[in-house]
């Protein structure tokens, strides 16, 4: 029986770079080789699309040398037309050979220019069939600003908050500190469209909020001001239903910080001392069974297609929407594997059923 080639694609021009490559790792250690072929196509700083080795050793997360796509020479060739579903590539003397035909392509890509729609639109465009999430839930769920806008018109509780552009914040920064009063303190402050915490301060006083727009907006042409809201950090995976079923939400897991103010960047994936991933979390059923009502309507709410997580504060007596994170953290320790792993489901296991998602999405 032949098996199933998917294209696994990771790394990618944005921030989150070597949290991708990380990612690709744990997919490479765990998918079932019995039932996929992987061809590994990594994205290089600057763009390029190169063939990788098949070894999750050489993309694990090392806190002394962070994981990168080396650009090697060779370069990935897409289909020229959606009448076939070959990849090609070109050695590093400009030789071209065929990696043959290619029947999913899976985008472990995090932050902007990949897991925020520009990637799954050039997909759609060859043809070829991915998992996750489509052009539209994509651009929405990296896009903090229209996913609360879009959670909030469903009947979604998020945190209020304003956005303002770096242009905006040049010309009139007074009027918009006078804006962020009205959310009073404390504040967080973050970049529009970036995830892992990346550009995120925390903001006990409007003295430090210049500085704060100013690494957000390093990150990003707009950032959100946003209240912050005092609860337990608790979260849930997604998955779509098969064969047009219900939306499936897995158990919660909660973050308990040691240390820190928040969740930032090092807590995630250097200081393994930072913060405790517990999974499940200690909700009383009702609590559980309304956080995953609240999950599956968020993720109905952007149109979306195969995975997602839903992060929510917790305040006792409502659960509000932190952040709806479309292609998120995905080696075996990270919270969304955790969740579906207490739920029944392994992490092989949870590769295949979102491939299988995948070749069965209608967007």
């Amino acid at each position: 029986m032949s098996r199933t080639r998917v294209a696994l694609l990771f790394g990618g021009r944005s921030s989150e770079h070597e949290i991708s490559c990380s990612t690709a790792s744990g997919v490479l250690s765990a998918i079932d080789r019995d039932k996929y072929e992987v061809v590994p196509i990594g994205i290089t700083k600057t763009g390029a699309y190169t063939l990788q080795p098949d070894d999750a050793a050489v993309f694990a997360m090392n806190p002394e040398a962070m994981p990168t796509v080396a650009d090697n020479g060779t370069r990935v060739l897409w289909p020229d037309s959606t009448a076939t579903r070959e990849l090609a590539y070109l050695d590093a003397s400009g030789h071209r050979h065929s990696l043959g035909d290619i029947d999913i392509v899976f985008p472990i890509l995090h932050g902007p220019w990949g897991e925020d729609g520009t990637v799954q639109g050039m997909l759609e465009l060859v043809g070829l069939p991915y998992v996750g999430n489509g052009v539209l839930a994509s651009s929405l769920g990296m896009d903090k600003h229209f996913t609360k806008t879009v959670l909030e018109g469903a009947g979604v509780a998020v945190a209020p908050w304003i956005t303002v552009s770096r242009r905006e914040w040049a010309d009139d920064p007074e009027l918009w500190t006078r804006r962020a009063h009205g959310l009073g303190l404390p504040v967080f402050v973050k970049p529009a469209r970036a995830g892992s915490s990346v550009g995120v301060t925390k903001v006990d006083g409007f003295a430090d909020l210049d500085a704060a727009l100013q690494v957000a907006l390093a990150e990003d042409s707009r950032a959100l001001v946003e209240s912050a809201v005092v609860g337990r950090e608790v979260e849930c995976a997604v998955l779509s239903g098969r064969g047009g079923g219900a939306t499936r939400v897995s158990v919660a897991g909660e973050i308990i910080m040691h240390g820190r103010e928040f969740y930032d960047f090092e807590a995630k994936y250097i200081d393994p001392d930072a913060a405790e991933l517990v999974c499940p979390a200690s909700l009383a059923p009702g609590e559980l069974a309304e956080m995953q009502r609240i999950a599956a309507r968020a993720f109905e709410a952007i149109g979306g297609s195969g995975l997602a997580r839903v992060d929510f504060f917790f305040t006792g007596t409502e659960f509000v929407v932190n952040e709806l994170n479309t292609m998120p953290g995905f080696t075996p320790i990270s919270m969304y594997p955790k969740c579906w792993q207490a739920s029944g489901m392994s992490y092989p296991e949870l590769i295949d059923e979102l491939i299988q998602l995948g070749l069965e999405a209608v967007r």
